[in-house]
């Protein structure tokens, strides 16, 4: 039976419930450009090598976007690092947890909600393969 997504998702990051525990979920609003939203729309992003650091005071979001098919010569640079939206305390509380636990921050999915563009992120920690190993006997018992 197919994966079913949400309505107005973009992209996913399959990959990332393999790799990593998923420990909580964040929403965060993401940064763009003009063009960028157009190819969001057309559903063209990747999240494969996507990742999210804390970079200062902020959280920013390194992925890449494919230039535009129908922009001029002022596009955008297709693998920019964007900044994410969230509060001051929130940023906070994540930096607290990354530096303190050893988590990571990882990119789920990227979609719309209304006009806006978010992204949903993980804060993980890594799987050894053992528990990779574990999670997938688990999931064919399941099945």
């Amino acid at each position: 039976m197919p994966r079913r997504e949400p309505p107005g998702t973009v992209a996913t990051n399959r990959r990332a419930r393999h790799d990593y525990e998923i420990l909580e979920t964040i929403e965060a609003g993401v940064v763009l450009r003009g063009s960028e939203v157009k190819t969001l729309r057309e559903g063209k992003a990747s999240l494969q090598d996507a990742y999210a650091v804390l970079d200062g005071n902020d959280i920013v979001l390194h992925m890449q976007i494919p230039a535009y098919s129908h922009t001029g010569y002022d596009g955008h640079e297709p693998t920019r690092a964007r900044k994410l939206l969230l509060h001051r305390k929130q940023i906070d509380q994540l930096a607290a947890r990354i530096k303190e636990r050893g988590l990571t921050l990882v990119p789920l999915r990227i979609y719309f909600k209304g006009q806006l563009v978010k992204v949903e992120l993980g804060l993980a920690r890594g799987k050894r393969a053992y528990d990779k190993r574990q999670s997938l006997a688990k999931r064919e018992a399941e099945r």
